[in-house]
């Protein structure tokens, strides 16, 4: 898929997803919006990719939102109403269109590594934390910056940053808007980890994840997804759920092979486990 927004380049195994409106350092127009939604969906049932790395073209990753958007949505006026309203619509899902951007790589059954770079502010800060793992460069600027605008971060950062740190150091950040570089992001918990070229570094995870099983690494991304929250009965029966389903499939047997025989395997396409 290739759109002039996002494009998308999928080869062995690894979906290269890049927002690609470069001259705004990838701002959120209500175009941006609606084509890093369809970017995401597009690979909902993408059996042939093992792992997605999602980065930005230009000087920085998202720059988070459009400030001629915010502009007339600031003015009173009955355009604003209308801009406003399509982005709080849900269109029948429990989120509505502004969260989509984000939640849109958390559902993917495939893990999402961000490549994060230069800014990666308000909006854009929240579409990485709706990827699995995120690795920045030493000197991105990264902030939870909708405070500076009157508003509150609203893009699904109630389902992503409860995963990575204490609810204190939050609203910490949240209150201040404060911008931190990549080191001091990864000590607060928001990147994984720091690397100078970091597109390389997440194109390097990615082909290592690629080279397991797609079903294993489904069903363990799925799982820590449904149970990380859960009750202790339903995390366990998850597991012995999940597990039951692998064991005696061609790719758990193959991956048992290529080890014993001491060659790289030769997994065939991810098994659908949206049913499970």
């Amino acid at each position: 898929m290739n759109t002039d927004l996002v494009t998308i380049e999928v080869s062995n195994g690894i979906a290269d997803v890049r927002l690609n409106r470069a001259e705004k350092y990838n701002a959120l127009s209500h175009d941006m919006f609606d084509a890093i939604i369809a970017a995401g969906q597009s690979l909902a049932n993408a059996s042939d990719v093992s792992a997605v790395v999602l980065s930005g073209n230009g000087r920085g990753f998202c720059a988070g939102l459009d400030m001629a958007n915010f502009a007339s949505m600031s003015d009173g006026s009955r355009q604003s109403h209308a801009d406003t309203s399509s982005l709080l619509a849900k269109d029948g899902q429990i989120e509505n269109r502004a969260q989509r951007p984000a939640l849109v790589w958390k559902r993917l059954p495939m893990p999402v590594i961000a490549s994060l770079h230069g800014v990666v502010f308000g909006g854009g800060c929240q579409i990485a934390l709706g990827a699995d793992i995120r690795i920045a460069a030493p000197d991105i600027k990264m902030s939870i910056m909708e405070v500076k605008w009157g508003l509150v971060p609203d893009m699904s950062m109630t389902q992503t940053l409860r995963d990575l740190m204490p609810m204190d150091l939050a609203k910490e950040l949240t209150f201040t808007g404060r911008v931190l570089n990549g080191h001091q992001a990864k000590d607060v918990g928001m990147v994984t980890r720091v690397a100078e070229d970091p597109f390389a570094a997440a194109m390097a995870l990615a082909e290592e994840i690629a080279g397991k099983s797609p079903d294993a690494v489904r069903a363990s991304k799925l799982l820590y997804e449904r149970a990380w929250h859960a009750d202790e009965r339903t995390g366990l029966a998850l597991e012995a759920s999940l597990q039951a389903g692998l064991i005696g499939t061609a790719n758990q047997m193959e991956a048992v092979k290529a080890n014993f025989e001491k060659r790289l395997p030769i997994f065939e396409p991810a098994a659908d486990l949206s049913q499970k």
